[in-house]
């Protein structure tokens, strides 16, 4: 998700001192399901740039999975799922290893993460997160719903089947959504394709590209785009995930991986 506007973070920064000792116990797990942008930090409001994606951490608590993302690579840990109301312990977080220019802000997060044993519901839309001290060491604040609109735009084509998509291609995979007129454009890795895009209103999560033609022109290699094209024809939901969007077939499983081209 974009950054939050300055004022909001600022508002977000006047609470964040209050610390995890205040009614903690009535506080259920239950209540962290779901995603959360990393706000504010340590007492101080976290500042993006344009090009910068917000960090988040996302909750399953049936499961006891904690994921999301720091600023450059995704982020992991497990927790117990039968926790007393107000401990959250998340034990050893994990991370990717992918290269950034500048870590700071992950290595505090990952810091802060790994720190975390109490946690506080400030309202139906804030948490802070402390420590053993009680002392706020992250203000997250509930991730918007992710909807079909929110596709608007150009999207590289990142990995299809779970493989990464190479980026030094002539034909550089690519999916572009009109809202306007419920329609797709795109390259597939050789072939232009074209096609509508479908969804429903009752449930969100739910899209599918009916119809998709291509140009009939040969290409050397032609097995990357025929990945394509038939992951494609197979979606039918979606989901934000750490560093884009995921597309999934039927049976549940991720064919697709699009992320906001720059």
């Amino acid at each position: 998700m974009k950054k939050l506007i300055t004022g909001m973070l600022v508002a977000i920064a006047a609470t964040v001192m209050i610390s995890c000792n205040t009614k903690s116990e009535e506080t259920p797990l239950k209540d962290l399901n779901g995603e959360w942008n990393i706000t504010v930090i340590n007492g101080e409001p976290i500042k993006l740039s344009d090009s910068q994606e917000s960090p988040f951490v996302g909750f399953d608590v049936e499961t006891g999975r904690m994921y999301g993302y720091a600023g450059c690579n995704r982020v992991m840990a497990s927790f117990d799922k039968d926790s007393k109301p107000g401990e959250l312990n998340l034990g050893s977080v994990g991370s990717g290893r992918m290269a950034c220019p500048d870590l700071t802000l992950e290595h505090s997060i990952l810091s802060a993460l790994s720190d975390v044993k109490k946690f506080k519901k400030e309202s139906e839309d804030q948490f802070v997160l402390c420590d053993e001290n009680n002392k706020a060491l992250l203000t997250l604040v509930k991730v918007p719903p992710f909807t079909i609109s929110d596709l608007k735009g150009k999207w590289d084509i990142a990995e299809v089947n779970g493989e990464m998509v190479p980026t030094d291609l002539e034909n550089q995979p690519f999916m572009e959504f009109d809202m306007q007129t419920k329609r797709i454009h795109g390259n597939a890795g050789c072939n232009i394709m074209n096609g509508e895009f479908k969804g429903d209103d009752l449930d969100p999560s739910l899209i599918s590209f009916p119809g998709v033609i291509t140009t009939m022109m040969s290409c050397p290699e032609m097995d990357l785009e025929t990945k394509i094209l038939n992951a494609v024809n197979s979606v039918q939901t979606f989901a934000k995930v750490a560093d884009g969007v995921a597309l999934y077939n039927a049976d549940g499983q991720m064919v697709l991986v699009l992320r906001k081209a720059k």
